[in-house]
This record gives structure tokens, sequence and C-alpha cells, in this order.
């Protein structure tokens, strides 16, 4: 049974890494969050490691700079984990071919960036969709319209047998106050249309295989056991770590805020409640990062 808990001190000494969601739990969106910036900082104090690991698609340098951008200090961690660096990775050992047709803002076309770790990664050309060979979604374009707009491109691309890399499976997320579509929104109905989508972030395996390596190379050797995994969603934080069998802190005070009544602190019968619905099972439960 999933047990609430007022703050991280609570439960912390039980682990010696966090692996910390960042939107909905260190930024909104827009802005750090002053609490869970400092309950990290707190935490590293004590000796602890954070490796932040995201459903972003951007290479960890530029989640680097967008968390200066938001305020997050940089003494609250110690590693960053992307779900960009994992499909990138993917992506020039070829997953999608070699010609891919981009589904993204034009901002995040820094995806395709050499990646200069991989032995001999292939050439990356994104080209319109009649002539691809693989598709590449980092997003929507407009994150607010809905997905369905992509059914007539999506058609085609599952006539043709396209795979679908998708760079970030968070169906969606808020920024402050306003709810955005993530790829993984564009990704399940990809799938849900009867084509093959290929994921790389939360809740699927190689991001965690990521976030391990980024903790070993802080010279430290820890076990799962040992790793406390904190996340907002049932669906990718929980169920990652649940499959990865490392414990987890929900933060329910994220995208389940409505379905958990949180203020401060989520009421104990809607969480459980939603808890089942959502078939998860946290460690823990907590409203805010604090």
């Amino acid at each position: 049974m999933t047990r609430i808990v007022s703050a991280l001190p609570d439960v912390s000494d039980q682990y010696d890494a966090l692996f910390v969601d960042l939107w909905g739990c260190v930024h909104d969106g827009r802005k750090a969050l002053p609490d869970a910036v400092a309950a990290l900082q707190a935490y590293r104090k004590t000796g602890g490691k954070v490796v932040l690991v995201t459903n972003s698609p951007r290479p960890r340098t530029g989640v680097e700079k967008q968390l200066q951008h938001f305020g997050v200090a940089d003494d609250a961690w110690d590693s960053i984990a992307t779900s960009g660096d994992s499909a990138r990775s993917a992506m020039f050992r070829g997953a999608v071919g070699e010609k891919v047709w981009f589904i993204g803002h034009p901002g995040e076309r820094k995806f395709f960036e050499p990646l200069t770790i991989l032995d001999n990664p292939i050439s990356i050309e994104t080209v319109p969709l009649e002539q691809a060979e693989g598709i590449v979604c980092t997003g929507p374009a407009d994150p607010i319209a809905d997905p369905e707009v992509m059914k007539p491109e999506f058609e085609q691309a599952i006539a043709r047998g396209l795979k679908l890399l998708c760079a970030n499976p968070d169906i969606v997320v808020d920024r402050g106050e306003v709810r955005e579509w993530c790829a993984g929104a564009l990704a399940a109905l990809y799938t849900e249309m009867g084509g093959e989508s290929l994921y790389f972030g939360k809740p699927h395996g190689p991001i965690y295989d990521l976030a391990r390596r980024r903790l070993a190379a802080l010279d430290v050797d820890i076990p799962d056991s040992r790793i406390l995994a904190i996340g907002d969603g049932v669906l990718t934080d929980i169920k990652g770590a649940m499959d990865e069998g490392i414990d987890s802190l929900f933060i329910t005070g994220g995208l389940a805020a409505s379905e958990t009544a949180t203020q401060k602190q989520p009421e104990e019968k809607m969480l459980a409640d939603y808890l089942k619905r959502e078939s998860s099972s946290p460690t823990f439960a907590i409203g805010f990062l604090r």
C-alpha cells in the first residue's frame, strides 16, 4: 500500500540515489519549484546522488541550459539522463533509416546534430514524408492542437510501413496553467492506427539503463534497491520504476492534482481510488517535492 509522506527526508535516508523527473516535480515548464530544488540540495549535502531522468527530447546539454533558464540551481543535481539522448543514440544506429520525416517544433532540430560518442553513426537526412524511410517525432509542431490532425499523414506513413521513433513518451505536460500535448500522444495515435512506434523514454527500459550509466560515471556503485525514483506520471515515472524494480515517490500535485484532490497533500481516499484505476502502486506519495 502506498504510504503518504510529508517531506523527502521522511524516507530519503533509505536511498543512496534519486532518479528525479523534471517537469511537474522540479519545474513547471516556466520556472523552478523552490521547495523541490531545496529538497534536492539538502539530499545531496547528505552524500546522496541525484540523476535527473527526463522524457525531454532535448540532449543533456540542452536540458542543462533549460534548467539554468528556469532557475534550477546547479547544486541540486549530479547528472542528467534524457529521453532525447537515448532516442538519438538509436536513431544514429539506424532504428528508422537514414532518411526521416521529422515531426516537431523547428527549435528541436538540434536533435539531428551529429552524435560523436557512437562508433560509425549513420548519416541522417530529414526529408518530406513521401521520401522518408522512417519518422522521428520530438513532439507536435503545435502542442495545443488535437493530435488527430496528424491522421492523414499517419495513414500514408502506415501504408508504407514506416516506423515512428518517439523521443518523448509523455502524453501531456502542464506548462504553467496550460496543458500541452507531447510526442507520446502522437506515438499512441500512430500505434492505435496500426503503425509501429519505438519508445526510448520512461517507462521504457533504455532510459533507465542510461540513468544507471550516468550514475556509474559518478564513481559510485549503487544497487537498484538503494535508488528512489520520483515523478508525477503514473504511466511513465511510476510504471517505469515498478517495471525496473525501483522504489518510487509519486508527486500527486502534478499531472494528477485534480484526480487526487491535492492542495498541499493528496486526499487519501481519492489517491487510493486513482491508483486503483491506474493499476499503479508507488511506494510513497506526496503532494509536492519538498
